[in-house]
């Protein structure tokens, strides 16, 4: 595998997924997300402190730097190797998840990167994350809290993708499940102040925030 290509991927991965879309929206309406909310500069804070269209709108751009970064070295004109796409997918996918949680653009701080794992593996293991996706929903809707769901996406693609791999309908590669299974782990780890929340009850949900504005109202 040529060296520049594997530099080329890293590079470009990490400055497209440095790019902070939280930060940038929110102040554009008057907003620094860092001080409000859970000070986190990700979507579903953008959603509680601005709404759900500029959280909308960010969680689609935090999607879209996944996708680019892991999708763009498969491109024909690019004339990479076939054989070493999948590497070169992940690497520059994993790069964009590092430089959206540490940006060099706000001094190395950022969100938890669940945006934009989900538009990266969404590129390179469709099939897997629409599978996912569907866990997120079930858990998102029957318990309201994003970050419970998150978590439970999290943990259901490496299962996904062994399940889809076995019976023949999506053949893995080994950098991909790797990858998977390596996502799990950060995201449970970056959420392991909500998990301690959520088992003591405390973790806020969207479910809770809606009863409470009605209550003001």
């Amino acid at each position: 595998m040529d060296l520049i290509d594997v530099i080329a991927a890293i590079l470009a991965g990490y400055l497209l997924g440095a790019l902070p879309f939280a930060v940038i929206v929110a102040k554009r309406l008057g907003v620094d997300i860092f001080k409000k909310g859970s000070g986190n500069p990700g979507a579903t804070n953008v959603t509680r402190v601005c709404g759900k269209g500029p959280g909308n709108l960010v969680f689609f751009l935090d999607f879209l730097k996944g996708f680019i970064a892991a999708t763009w070295v498969r491109l024909d004109f690019i004339g990479t190797d076939p054989s070493h796409q999948a590497l070169l997918s992940v690497l520059g996918l994993g790069a964009a998840v590092i430089g959206h949680s540490f940006s060099i653009f706000i001094k190395f701080r950022g969100g938890k990167g669940v945006a934009t794992t989900v538009g990266g593996i969404f590129g390179i293991m469709p099939i897997v994350m629409l599978a996912g996706i569907t866990v997120w929903l079930a858990t998102y809707f029957s318990k309201k809290i994003v970050s419970l769901a998150s978590i439970a996406l999290a943990i259901s693609l490496p299962i996904w993708a062994l399940f889809f791999d076995a019976i023949q309908l999506h053949e893995i590669q080994p950098p991909e499940y790797i990858f998977v299974t390596l996502i799990a782990i950060l995201v449970v780890v970056r959420h392991k102040s909500n998990i301690l929340k959520i088992i003591q009850g405390s973790e806020g949900s969207f479910d809770k925030a809606e009863k409470k504005n009605s209550i003001k109202k």
